[in-house]
């Protein structure tokens, strides 16, 4: 292959994550909704018979289908699905940092805002409940933050010998912040408090 082959197939493409098709895709909504003259941030407690994280404190969202035009259809989809209300009544959708996880996925937040009069009807397959929290709070409140180490464990048969080092191989490791917001008898942590933590800060970036 040729400078010229080359150049034509690299000019014109868009460069993306390596990998990308390797990796699940979710869009998750922050769904804001004003109580008695002050915004509140609305979530789920996820359903205590799920498979994944039952009982755990949430987002609405999920997984982009094949049907969804994009990653912001996708949260208005699942938020209309899990909350009961139509897609229509989520209104200003405006997208934050997505994020790329250590564990093959992307996750791609928005912010939208639910009218107050609406009455909501969760979905009880998804949904245990529902509850809001004053978004001032976590303007006003630091959350509490813990670290996890991961570890380096390569396979039994994995070649050492074709490494230098070997069995000594001086492995990079990392660690992964979680963030803690402890509020009345709730604790949101992981994912849901990383996003929250990520709009307190956008919103108060001057």
């Amino acid at each position: 292959m040729d400078a010229s082959r080359i150049i034509a197939k690299l000019e014109n493409r868009i460069p993306t994550i390596l990998g990308m098709e390797q990796f699940s895709r979710f869009g998750i909504l922050v769904p804001l909704i004003e109580k008695q003259g002050e915004l509140h941030v609305l979530f789920e407690v996820r359903a205590l018979d799920l498979r994944r994280q039952p009982g755990e404190i949430c987002f609405p969202g999920g997984r982009v289908e094949k049907t969804d035009a994009d990653e912001k259809e996708t949260a208005i989809r699942e938020t209309s699905e899990e909350l009961g209300i139509t897609p229509e009544s989520i209104q200003q959708v405006q997208a934050l940092d997505y994020i790329v996880s250590q564990f093959g996925t992307i996750i791609y937040p928005y912010v939208g805002f639910i009218d107050e009069s609406l009455e909501l009807r969760p979905n009880p397959s998804e949904v245990a409940e529902v509850f809001t929290v004053p978004l001032s709070f976590f303007q006003r409140t630091e959350p509490d933050i813990h670290n996890i180490h991961f570890r380096v464990e390569p396979e039994h048969n994995f070649p050492y010998d074709a490494i230098i080092g070997g069995e000594n191989y001086n492995w990079q490791t990392r660690e992964m912040e979680e963030h803690f917001y402890y509020y009345e008898d709730r604790v949101i942590w992981g994912l849901t408090a990383k996003v929250i933590y990520h709009l307190v800060h956008v919103l108060n970036d001057k």
